[in-house]
């Protein structure tokens, strides 16, 4: 597989790496499998796709004790990036930055990942009540420790520290811009995606100008841009998909257009080629520094999805997916 750099350390990575949230976290929890998931990092790694990104409020903790189980066999074909600065309870969703929690949660994430040392170390959320500055100082003493070789932030959500009249990302640019004074940034992981290209405006230029690497999580939409989804059909009440508001029967009906553009683009590339793989290949032909996260938690998926990394897409490609309608039914 294509090896794309992350930071300015120059940390290669495959350009198409492993989303491993669905298999312990969010997604159709009756359908998880540890033994079924545990085969799918196993191919994954096999194909190239080295970046394995989970964090430790996924299940919470069950995703980084899954992926130990693979890393005490194989942690030198993988990149690992995890993330601090949440903590789940029964009802809700806390964050957490301060310094010494976030030294605990290392050497917590360490054990349950079976491993000497963090790759990337990402800062889930940051925490309202300590300053960004003090929780990225603690997380660059672990860099000076030994335990982690990288820093990244993840982007706020959506629905997460925009103002009126603000663009989507411009409470992350500048959290960055404050977080590059004390250690420097090697990646950002936010959401892109052919439905979701907000990224596109400020967040990616603020990546390539600094040569920092752009995780781009979701790139298939949740599943959307697969496919393989049927409007109506519903979801697990514990499936993020569930409450929603782009998977309401009516969004999914009203955004098969994105769907049936996608299929147009594959067929000219061949009858195996799939929708998916055309969503991922417009999000790696967006930067070389990008990284695509597709999550899955099944070997056929993850076959499929680290294929695209090998599909190129032409100027007329480009130009068609680039014509299609945006999403209905966004947070906004």
């Amino acid at each position: 597989m294509e090896r794309r750099t992350i930071g300015a350390g120059a940390l290669a990575v495959g350009a198409v790496g492993l989303g491993c949230m669905p298999m312990s976290w969010a997604y159709s929890t009756s359908r998880q499998r540890g033994d079924e998931s545990v085969r799918c990092v196993h191919r994954a790694l096999d194909l190239g796709s080295s970046l394995l990104d989970t964090a430790d409020m996924y299940g919470p903790f069950t995703n980084e004790l899954l992926l130990g189980r693979v890393l005490r066999e194989r942690r030198a074909d993988a990149f690992v990036s995890t993330k601090v600065g949440l903590l789940v309870g029964e009802q809700h969703i806390v964050a957490n930055g301060r310094p010494g929690y976030v030294r605990r949660a290392c050497d917590a994430s360490l054990r349950r990942l079976q491993t000497d040392v963090i790759d990337l170390y990402q800062l889930h959320r940051p925490d309202p009540e300590v300053p960004i500055e003090e929780t990225w100082g603690a997380m660059a003493e672990l860099v000076r420790a030994g335990k982690v070789r990288s820093l990244g932030l993840c982007a706020l959500g959506a629905r997460g520290g925009r103002r009126s009249g603000t663009g989507l990302h411009d409470g992350t640019l500048r959290q960055l811009q404050r977080v590059q004074q004390v250690f420097p940034v090697a990646a950002v992981e936010a959401e892109l995606s052919v439905w979701s290209p907000e990224a596109l405006r400020t967040l990616l230029p603020w990546c390539a100008a600094r040569g920092v690497g752009f995780l781009a999580a979701m790139p298939l939409g949740n599943g959307f841009l697969t496919g393989t989804l049927t409007p109506g059909e519903g979801f697990e009440p514990d499936d993020v998909r569930a409450r929603h508001p782009r998977f309401t029967a009516e969004m999914m009906a009203a955004n098969q257009p994105i769907v049936a553009g996608l299929r147009r683009v594959a067929r000219r590339h061949g009858p195996e080629v799939t929708p998916a793989q055309v969503a991922l290949a417009w999000v790696l032909s967006r930067g070389r520094h990008v990284i695509a996260l597709p999550g899955t938690k099944r070997e056929r998926w993850a076959t499929e999805n680290a294929a695209a990394a090998g599909l190129r897409l032409s100027a007329a490609d480009l130009a068609e997916i680039g014509r299609l309608p945006g999403a209905r039914g966004s947070w906004d």
